[in-house]
């Protein structure tokens, strides 16, 4: 029966770990506040992300929680990289150690949010008819939340079975004995594929654009190593905060084009080695001179040369893109996956994919039969979630119509003419281009301080100002324009899914963001109207 209740100060949307951290500092101030969650259950991108191989891609010693320190020193992780599996049960173990699920509502999507000037209140209506009224909407949806659903045509021709890698069922797939054919090559491709391969009779995987992949060196962590993080985490979680990624990796001190051949060499041998992300950062001007750029591809294509016995494939694996413009994949097995005898790669870069057929897909003029067909085709990132809600603010607009030609917000944080609506790592923060968990506790922090300010004040409405909401669309844009990150179509730029604009959307640089957020709060919080 569909509902109306009392006011609320928040309403969060979405219960991973934004939503939960959200809903615990939000309690903390004597904020009263309620989260509403599509799934059954929390867990956010690893309640929906459970394909066969999924995992975190940041360290799970770094992928964590900092804000508590007794949850950091009782959970025990298992692998450097953290499975879904184990990623969802640390999501769970956060729920009951703080009591959140008493205000969660579970199997329950938001439709709509449209704000009342008068009474300076948002109504929030869900799927189930619901009505909420609250001084405060925050969005904790997550950057990668709506899948980007294929549209080839004979898509509803298709007899047999399909799958997309971001709504995986909760049941166990078993590909064994069937013919099995894969579109994608991004992240969860690159980690469901050697699983996949393992199991099926044959595996076609079709590839538009070749990814950069570095090894994940992944394996069960050391008990001394955990050991010894635990007795300085604050250290590490310091030293990340310093990096551009708020990873504690090694930090670049010198630039590729300065160095020789053989010093050049040594250092791309041991970031590989080191495995994971920090290939992105071997070299200060690797991500902003594009010959240095073109010297680390060199290093990862000669790579794939030695682990790919075909040098066709080899060929066809290997990037001609800028390494870091498209989000490095880190994998366990990939490339090995392709000498296998029931593999085959198949290069849509040019044909794409032409129909679907009862039986299978055409792709290059040639019929393919599978059994079943995965679509490892991403997300609709960073603004997807929230434009498919119908989010109205000030006289009557749309966030739609507000971001027709791209996302603008002001700090990732706020929409101009949507009072009191909070995204956390929206579009315009560093988001997707850092470590998830300490870019989610910033802006949690800093939403949660904004809050409790406006209610010291008497302020009701917290709004950005248009002015320096353009300001920093224009600071956005000019940071990426220095750099290489917008030199490919990748889904940073929304160029994957068709019809959306192409737009850089986050910001470059966790400590300089976060810098830039304090200060503005020490400062009374200039370019907000606070009334």
């Amino acid at each position: 029966m569909a509902t109306t209740d009392k006011t609320l100060d928040a309403v969060i949307v979405g219960a991973g770990f934004a939503g939960m951290y959200m809903l615990h500092r939000l309690r903390t101030l004597g904020f009263s506040a309620r989260v509403y969650e599509r799934g059954t259950d929390v867990g956010g991108t690893w309640y929906w992300n459970r394909y066969p191989g999924a995992r975190c891609d940041v360290e799970s010693m770094q992928y964590s929680y900092q804000f508590d320190n007794r949850l950091q020193q009782d959970w025990t992780w298992t692998e450097r990289y953290a499975a879904q599996p184990e990623l969802l049960a640390y999501a769970a173990h956060v729920a009951d150690r703080f009591d959140l699920k008493r205000d969660i509502v579970f199997s329950t999507a938001i439709t709509a949010a449209r704000y009342d000037e008068t009474s300076r209140q948002w109504t929030v209506s869900t799927d189930r008819g619901d009505r909420i009224v609250a001084r405060t909407v925050i969005m904790a949806t997550g950057c990668l939340s709506s899948t980007n659903e294929p549209t080839f045509p004979g898509r509803d021709a298709y007899r047999g079975k399909v799958y997309h890698t971001g709504r995986w069922p909760k049941e166990h797939v078993d590909f064994s004995g069937l013919r099995v054919g894969v579109i994608g090559t991004g992240s969860s491709a690159v980690q469901s594929i050697p699983h996949i391969a393992q199991a099926a009779k044959h595996l076609t995987v079709f590839q538009r654009t070749a990814n950069y992949i570095t090894p994940a060196h992944n394996g069960p962590i050391d008990a001394a190593r955990q050991a010894a993080i635990k007795a300085d985490y604050a250290t590490l979680r310091a030293r990340a905060k310093t990096t551009r990624n708020g990873i504690d990796y090694p930090i670049p001190t010198q630039a590729a084009l300065e160095l020789s051949a053989e010093e050049r060499a040594r250092h791309y041998e041991a970031r590989y080695a080191l495995g994971g992300l920090a290939f992105n950062g071997v070299f200060t001007d690797q991500l902003i001179d594009s010959r240095a750029n073109e010297l680390a591809g060199d290093f990862l294509r000669a790579k794939i040369r030695e682990l790919v016995k075909d040098p066709a494939t080899a060929d066809l694996l290997s990037p001609r893109t800028v390494v870091g413009c498209k989000r490095l994949c880190v994998d366990t097995g990939y490339y090995e996956t392709f000498n296998r005898d029931n593999v085959a790669l198949v290069d849509i870069s040019q044909s794409g994919i032409e129909t679907l057929t009862a039986t299978g897909l055409v792709a290059g003029g040639k019929a393919y039969d599978f059994d079943a067909i995965v679509f490892a085709t991403g997300f609709d990132a960073m603004t997807g979630t929230l434009l498919r809600m119908d989010i109205t603010g000030r006289h009557g607009q749309s966030l739609r119509a507000a971001w027709a030609e791209g996302p603008k917000t002001y700090l990732g944080l706020l929409v101009a003419g949507f009072p009191n609506l909070f995204l956390i790592t929206g579009p315009g923060s560093p988001s997707v281009l850092t470590n998830m968990l300490p870019s989610i506790e910033q802006h949690v922090e800093w939403i949660g301080q904004c809050l409790a300010d406006a209610r010291d004040t008497g302020a009701t409405a917290i709004e950005a100002e248009p002015a320096a909401q353009e300001a920093w669309v224009a600071r956005v844009n000019e940071i990426a324009g220095g750099t290489l990150f917008p030199n490919c179509n990748s889904w940073y730029l929304g160029a994957n899914v068709p019809g959306k604009p192409r737009v850089f959307m986050p910001y470059i640089g966790f400590p300089s963001y976060v810098e830039q957020c304090a200060a503005i709060a020490a400062s009374g919080y200039p370019g907000l109207s606070r009334t």
